[in-house]
């Protein structure tokens, strides 16, 4: 029994990539049963902790406020239950863990975030500007050939 256990640890590590860290802003979903039913439930808030990053089993604690409550989920990431987890926003923390933030309110933490912008393929300018009738080859045009056949006759 122990061996299987060892090798299915193994074979989720290779798919356990976590590009997550503690001070993201995260949207989860999450799969719901309900009767018969399956719904899928949106949880977005900030993660305060990564748990067994190099494990077969990673874990993330993502906490909100709603009403004035605070509300935390502690998640494993490659759980049935979540169908995809989505990155709003990065913030740089100086920590790993961020367990301070529940005695803050959202004002106090003063979490500097980054632009999710910056992280994606940048486009250069000329590439995305330049004209069509600028890409093509003057040889290449139906004016060009029409003049092509004319000066040959």
């Amino acid at each position: 029994m122990q061996k299987k256990i060892i090798e299915f640890n193994k074979a989720l590590r290779g798919e356990a990539k976590l590009d997550y860290q503690a001070g993201d802003v995260v949207k989860v979903y999450r799969k719901i049963k309900e009767g018969e039913k399956e719904r899928i439930q949106l949880f977005e808030g900030i993660i305060i902790a990564v748990r067994g990053r190099q494990s077969s089993s990673p874990m993330i604690t993502v906490r909100k406020v709603t009403t004035g409550i605070g509300v935390e989920l502690i998640l494993p990431i490659l759980s049935p239950n979540i169908d995809r987890i989505e990155l709003v926003k990065k913030a740089k923390v100086r920590r790993s863990k961020l367990y301070y933030l529940r005695n803050l309110t959202a004002k106090k933490s003063r979490l500097k975030y980054k632009d999710l912008a910056e992280f994606a393929k940048p486009v250069k300018k000329e590439e995305a500007v330049a004209p069509i009738e600028e890409k093509m080859d003057s040889t290449s045009s139906p004016q060009a050939e029409e003049n092509k056949v004319e000066d040959k006759k």
